[in-house]
């Protein structure tokens, strides 16, 4: 049995690096969303590795991501402007000057303006809810630095 539990951790942690990977293309490619699969590789992680988790969830980049999303399924202005120009960007140059038949350019422009309407309907994180993302961070960070000062003084 434990040999089918080490298995199934091991899968769990190989998908969860699949998904990171994805949520990391999609910072740099709009029409792939970052944030879901974040969350999907979050849950993995929790389900396989606590360790893996933390990481995630505290990474510099990523950890964000989740947090903004699962305390207020919110995303930055900042992102969701990036997501919007680059989106029109890469489709925009694609429509103009790669594709030659409109056939082929009337799926971009369905999946610039799906996306479009995506991205709008997310909530936006405001600066009330990025002072209270903080002042968590600060506390958790505050509750660490307790326990390894408790963990200290006992040993």
């Amino acid at each position: 049995m434990k040999d089918r539990t080490d298995l199934k951790n091991k899968l769990y942690i190989i998908a969860g690096f699949f998904f990171v990977a994805l949520g990391a293309i999609g910072i740099v490619l709009p029409i792939v969303p970052t944030t879901p699969f974040l969350l999907i590789a979050a849950g993995l992680f929790l389900r396989s590795s606590g360790k893996l988790y933390l990481w995630l969830t505290n990474h510099r980049y990523l950890g964000p991501f989740i947090r903004n999303y699962r305390l207020y399924r919110a995303v930055p202005l900042s992102t969701k402007l990036f997501a919007l120009i680059f989106l029109y960007i890469t489709i925009g140059y694609s429509v103009i000057f790669v594709l030659d038949n409109w056939w082929m350019r009337l799926p971009l422009i369905g999946i610039a303006v799906w996306a479009t309407i995506h991205i709008l309907h997310l909530r936006t994180l405001t600066k009330e809810m990025r002072a209270d993302i903080d002042r968590r961070e600060a506390l958790k960070a505050q509750s660490i630095a307790g326990g390894v000062g408790a963990n200290n003084v006992s040993d």
